[in-house]
């Protein structure tokens, strides 16, 4: 073969090469990188678990199967903090420094979830919190890289109250000793407050509490003489729940004292079926919200998970996949700036139905439920019959980030 022949082939290799480079690339593209950290044992595992499998089937739904957001494979990296803060602060450290993940999601515990914040600020990363509640997490503890998806103490309590307060309405309030029930109970008591009712006593215990017997007494002696309507407000997250103890001191016989509650997870939804008639607001039961996502959410979960309907945080690890997939859509990228300018004020798609995330605190605005307990015995579980749909556009929600 002559030289100028010779020249030719090794030119249309190259240009050949030079086609395909770019093909081989995109056939080969970076992984998106998402750390979950949350707690995969001990007392919140089942929380866990339901997040676990909401977030996988949401990146799912997400992405039409895909598992791909523009085209980049998604890589979930799990780490469990055993509901341990110092732990959760060393595992998030641990995925923005060394598996280099582009954001993360969890924790589930409130306490967990303060101690990591600083952590993403010290990145410069996005920690999108599901499902901790506190308000602290998006009021004095935020910062700019913190967005959450999961509801706040805040949108717990002003849903409650308006399902039970009004003028002539006292009320008396039971939760665990912690930020959880701490942050909750304020926020119940401002919004059961402004709706008229009157807020006349509050019991903090320790969680691992198991004899009521002391607390009782002390809200039945706030109530007993009470003028109007009263209830005892029960805040609670976990084992040990005081209701169906309170429940058999037949309070409602004796001293015309009702019981009111927040939805629960559907195991601990079994001990509200003799609450019959008992109204709350609830974040999330299966089949309150009507919308397209959540009746493929049911359907499928039915069908994977031997007919067991998606519960309560199954949904909100859904809720945060549906925001995964919306921001890196929308930004077209997944660097954090890019991500934070897309995300204040974005609007996206759940099962619960729209939410959006605040501008000032990046907290997810979202409807809240209305129910009433209902015994269906074709159920292992008390019904959560809807009574009405409670828009975030009619919730006044507190804006507690003062930075």
């Amino acid at each position: 073969m002559s030289f100028k022949k010779m020249g030719k082939v090794l030119l249309i290799a190259g240009l050949a090469l030079a086609l395909a480079a770019p093909a081989a690339l995109a056939a080969d593209p970076k992984p998106i990188k998402i750390a979950q950290v949350v707690g995969v044992t001990g007392p919140y595992e089942a929380y866990t678990k339901q997040s676990m499998n909401g977030f996988k089937m949401g990146l799912e739904y997400a992405t039409n199967g895909t598992m791909k957001i523009n085209g980049r494979p998604i890589v979930v990296i799990i780490k469990d903090t055993a509901l341990k803060p110092q732990k959760g602060k060393q595992l998030l450290t641990e995925a923005y420094r060394d598996d280099k993940v582009d954001l993360a999601v969890g924790p589930v515990s409130s306490a967990v979830a303060v101690a990591m914040l600083p952590v993403a600020q010290e990145f410069k990363k996005i920690l999108i919190v599901e499902p901790a509640v506190a308000d602290s997490i998006t009021g004095q503890y935020w910062n700019r890289y913190i967005f959450r998806t999961g509801r706040n103490s805040s949108q717990d309590a002003v849903g409650n109250a308006s399902a039970v307060a009004k003028p002539g309405v006292v009320i008396a309030t039971i939760a665990q000793d912690y930020s959880f029930g701490r942050d909750g109970v304020a926020a119940y008591k401002a919004a059961a407050e402004k709706l008229g009712a009157k807020v006349v006593h509050s019991e903090f215990v320790p969680a691992a509490t198991a004899d009521f017997t002391a607390p009782a007494q002390r809200l039945i002696k706030a109530l007993k003489d009470q003028k109007g309507q009263k209830y005892i407000s029960i805040y609670w997250a976990g084992k040990n729940n005081p209701m169906n103890k309170l429940n058999a001191m037949k309070l409602d016989e004796r001293y015309g004292i009702k019981l009111t509650a927040g939805g629960n997870i559907l195991d601990a939804l079994k001990a509200y079926k003799p609450m019959v008639g008992m109204e709350g607001a609830t974040y999330y039961y299966y089949t309150n919200p009507k919308n397209k996502i959540n009746d493929w959410l049911v359907k499928e979960h039915e069908k994977r998970y031997n007919g067991a309907p998606p519960d309560f945080f199954t949904c909100g690890g859904f809720a945060a996949a549906m925001a995964v997939v919306t921001a890196i859509k929308k930004a077209g990228s997944t660097d954090t700036e890019k991500l934070i300018a897309t995300m204040e004020g974005m609007k996206f798609d759940t099962p619960k139905g729209e939410m959006m995330f605040r501008k000032q605190d990046h907290q997810a605005m979202q409807d809240m439920f209305h129910f009433r307990i209902k015994n269906n015995p074709k159920l292992p579980w008390a019904e959560c019959e809807l009574v009405e749909v409670i828009p975030y556009s009619k919730m006044d929600i507190p804006i507690r980030n003062k930075k």
